[in-house]
């Protein structure tokens, strides 16, 4: 029997398009030759996991994502298909992670520990892993910072660095240098020195031991002797303290036997003081010796009178 071309063309185009649609079912993670369990998990996000992406655990893959749902809640439920030869334990989570820096994602299941397993259809806990570029993305910030505030510092040190600073730190550098080239001349004027009187400072050195020595074995006699000058110079000092003390005493009872004898009456500084008599006596007798004067200066020749040829005087 012949077959014609027509339907060669027909049966070809059949398989080209069952072929097409089993193709199409296992990119979007169905398989529609394998009896495989399904399992769900609700997320917030699912940023990069898409369809037919890798269900892992410790990095062998078990399974995949076979469909994703927009729930009216917001949150996406995802669908995987597992092999059935694996048991998943109820306590599971389904954990999305980064696999690379790109920014693929993959489903991780990490077991739990229950002896209680899943059954297909079964819900999963679930769990989102931050993204590494969420993860690096502070550090980046704070490196273009970092970065920013260098490149800020290199412009003002290279502003600082003009010809006329690096022209007076060249002319610092050398300054220094002489400096310290000075001060190596005068090091090495020194030592000549020490080195030229070394016979010299060795004998003052040893006068200096000799003279520490006697000391040191004087010891005894110079504690004596001050102690001698101590007592000595604290005798004089108390003599002469005492010497001046009685002295004192006798003035003030002196001067107190005057004042009593004032007070009492006797003697004629107490009469001056304490005789009204007396006092207006002298003023009158002051008071005519004034008067004498004046007149004596007034008419001289009526107390004294001479002659030049010797006659009589009056």
């Amino acid at each position: 029997m012949k077959i014609s071309n027509e339907t060669k063309v027909g049966v070809l185009a059949s398989l080209a398009i069952a072929t097409l649609i089993i193709g199409y079912s296992f990119l979007k993670g169905n398989d529609l030759f394998s009896n495989e369990n399904e399992f769900y998990a609700k997320y917030d996000r699912v940023d990069g996991l898409a369809t037919s992406k890798p269900v892992l655990i410790n990095g062998y893959q078990i399974g995949r994502v076979s469909n994703l749902t927009l729930l009216p809640s917001g949150k996406i439920l995802v669908q995987f298909k597992i092999n059935p030869n694996y048991s998943i334990p109820k306590n599971t989570i389904a954990r999305i992670e980064s696999t690379d820096l790109l920014g693929s994602k993959a489903v991780v299941f990490e077991l739990g520990d229950g002896n209680n397993f899943a059954e297909s259809g079964d819900t999963l806990n679930s769990h989102v892993q931050t993204d590494l570029m969420d993860q690096v993305e502070p550090v980046q910030k704070k490196a273009e910072q970092i970065i920013a505030r260098m490149d800020s510092v290199l412009t003002s040190v290279n502003n600082t660095l003009n010809p006329e600073f690096q022209r007076n730190f060249d002319r610092s550098f050398v300054s220094i240098a002489r400096t310290l080239e000075t001060l190596e001349k005068t090091t090495k004027t020194v030592d000549g020195l020490v080195s030229d009187q070394s016979s010299k400072i060795s004998n003052i050195m040893t006068n200096f031991e000799s003279i520490t020595t006697n000391f040191k074995n004087n010891n005894t006699k110079i504690n004596a002797i001050m102690n001698n000058l101590d007592k000595v110079s604290d005798d004089l000092a108390k003599s002469n303290f005492t010497q001046t003390i009685a002295e004192a005493n006798q003035a003030v009872l002196d001067l107190q036997v005057i004042l009593n004898k004032v007070n009492s009456g006797n003697g004629t500084l107490s009469q001056l003081i304490n005789d009204e008599k007396m006092y207006i006596n002298l003023n009158n007798a002051a008071e005519n010796l004034d008067k004498l004067m004046i007149d004596l200066k007034a008419n001289p020749k009526r107390y004294v009178s001479f002659s030049v040829f010797g006659g009589k005087k009056n």
